[in-house]
């Protein structure tokens, strides 16, 4: 908390995401910088969970994006209901430390510094390239790892940023 305290502004609340191995986690931090008692949200969604569900092999078909779309989606519906239900603004900035999602910002053309932003559109790009990718052509021609991780990641990230929904995601750098 620290670490985002140091980059974010301060007097304006924000809200905090995690996409780990089993679950992901959002996490309203109010103007205070302080998280309110029982205003998380734990999302049965993760990267080595929804692998585990959706996808055969490191680059998932397009049969297997598509499917974990329409369950990942449903999942994040129930989670902005709730978040929305919680009074939280719309405008709030998004904020991660998450490695696997500045490392995203990496193959999304984003310039690695202590304090990244990425942008739905750029995001939208990446989620593109690798479509592409699911569609046959080959992923070093997109520069993109073969990599279930980075597809789940992906995945997760564009259908929270769609969905929830929010702007460009602010990151911190470890």
């Amino acid at each position: 908390m620290q670490l985002l305290q140091a980059h974010s502004v301060p007097g304006r609340p924000l809200t905090l995401l995690y996409v780990g191995p089993e679950r992901t986690l959002i996490v309203p931090v109010d103007a205070a910088g302080a998280a309110p008692h029982g205003a998380a949200i734990t999302l049965a969604l993760g990267t080595h969970r929804t692998a585990r569900a959706f996808f055969r092999r490191d680059i998932p078909t397009p049969l297997e994006l598509e499917n974990a779309i329409a369950s990942v989606e449903d999942e994040v519906y129930l989670a902005h209901r709730q978040y929305a239900a919680q009074g939280n603004a719309s405008g709030t900035a998004w904020w991660s430390t998450d490695a696997h999602l500045v490392a995203l910002a990496g193959l999304a053309g984003v310039p690695l510094a202590p304090t990244m932003l990425l942008t739905l559109e750029a995001m939208e790009r990446l989620f593109q390239r690798l479509a592409a990718v699911s569609e046959g052509r080959p992923a070093a021609s997109e520069g993109l790892p073969e990599s279930v991780e980075f597809a789940t990641t992906l995945l997760l990230l564009r259908e929270l940023m769609h969905h929830m929904p929010f702007g460009p995601l602010h990151l911190v750098a470890r």
